[in-house]
């Protein structure tokens, strides 16, 4: 009986120590699996796996949107030069005109006074130069006798003929002066275009005295407009006058116009800090209204050939712009500026060179000289 007893006895005791045993060697298995884990994460941080690309050269071709306006080719505000009535008006609001046609007439009565005015010195001033010429060929006549008139009186007397013609060529002017006046009693037309002002009525006063800085007409040219707008700085690099735009007003969304680039301005605006831009519209149907806000859509095509990377590649942080290259596994930050950027490439100018090796989906957190593996 106590044999027995004592071999359960060791038994239980072997069986025991087994259990400690493999349970002591289970967590010394759990520990060290959770030390590699750590070990793991922590080279995952200090050495990353990284996608590298290599920076490739080539052109980028971009656009931008920017607002436009639609102004008239030509416009003029046609005004009363002298002081008068409106007689006659033959065109309204609307009216299309051609270059001279009259649109208005005016009446000044006291133009016709002064015209008579200096009508009547004229005749005055010949007058008295057909007196004094006629003494002058007298005394000419005279003096051919020896001894009868002194040099003296023969030369004043043509001075005196002389300064009668000048007064009679002067009078001649102020009459041509005041008839000219009689000109400006008419309205005409600068150009081909429409009346899109009409701001008097029959017999109102006008001229400096009357409507003031209020012109008569408005006449615009629509047949051919202006699309203006503004580029900024940063755009205004590849831009010529061989370049293309596209535009949309609001009142005809679906529609799509085209425009030549016609005139540059070649300098940016003090404040706004861009350049402004022309296009010739051709508007024969009239679809489009002068001052109308259009959408444009601008085409930068790049020039030359840069370097080209996607724009992952870029880290734009508070201290810099940089790409970040990799030379024996480290990382290097260089600086560069953007460019041009289309769908997911951008132009990059740096210290870089076509087949440069750089990390394609860069961030701040790769330090600057930290080693990286490849992915």
């Amino acid at each position: 009986m106590n044999i027995t007893k004592n071999k359960s006895v060791l038994t239980l005791m072997a069986l025991a120590m087994g259990t400690i045993f493999l349970t002591s060697c289970g967590e010394d298995k759990k520990e060290k699996e959770e030390q590699d884990a750590t070990v793991k994460q922590v080279n995952a941080i200090d050495t990353p796996a990284v996608s590298l690309i290599t920076v490739t050269k080539g052109k980028l071709n971009s656009s931008i949107s920017v607002p436009g306006e639609l102004i008239p080719y030509q416009e003029v505000n046609l005004y009363a030069k002298v002081n008068s009535y409106v007689k006659k008006l033959m065109v309204d609001i609307g009216s299309e005109v051609h270059k001279g046609q009259l649109l208005a007439t005016l009446e000044a009565p006291e133009i016709n006074s002064q015209l008579a005015s200096a009508k009547s010195k004229i005749e005055q001033q010949k007058a008295v130069y057909f007196a004094s010429k006629a003494t002058y060929d007298r005394l000419v006549n005279t003096s051919k006798t020896p001894g009868t008139i002194s040099q003296n009186d023969l030369e004043q007397a043509e001075a005196k003929k002389n300064s009668d013609a000048a007064n009679v060529e002067a009078a001649k002017s102020d009459y041509a002066g005041v008839a000219a006046n009689l000109n400006y009693l008419e309205i005409r037309a600068p150009f081909d275009g429409v009346i899109t002002q009409r701001n008097v009525n029959p017999g109102a006063y006008v001229g400096s005295g009357g409507n003031g800085n209020v012109p008569l007409f408005v006449v615009q040219d629509q047949k051919r407009m202006r699309l203006v707008i503004s580029i900024p700085e940063s755009s205004t690099g590849g831009l010529n006058n061989k370049d293309k735009v596209t535009f949309s007003v609001r009142s005809i969304p679906n529609k799509k116009y085209t425009a030549q680039v016609v005139r540059l301005a070649g300098a940016l605006d003090e404040k706004l800090r861009s350049e402004r831009l022309e296009m010739d519209v051709y508007n024969k149907n009239k679809e489009l209204l002068p001052h109308m806000f259009a959408e444009v859509d601008v085409p930068l095509p790049s020039r030359d050939s840069t370097l080209i990377v996607p724009k992952s590649a870029v880290v734009t942080s508070t201290e810099k712009v940089f790409v970040i290259t990799v030379i024996d596994h480290h990382a290097h930050w260089v600086d560069v500026k953007k460019g041009i950027q289309s769908g997911d490439n951008t132009e990059v100018y740096g210290d870089l060179k076509s087949g440069d090796k750089i990390i394609k989906v860069a961030t701040d957190e790769i330090r600057d000289g930290q080693i990286v593996k490849d992915n």
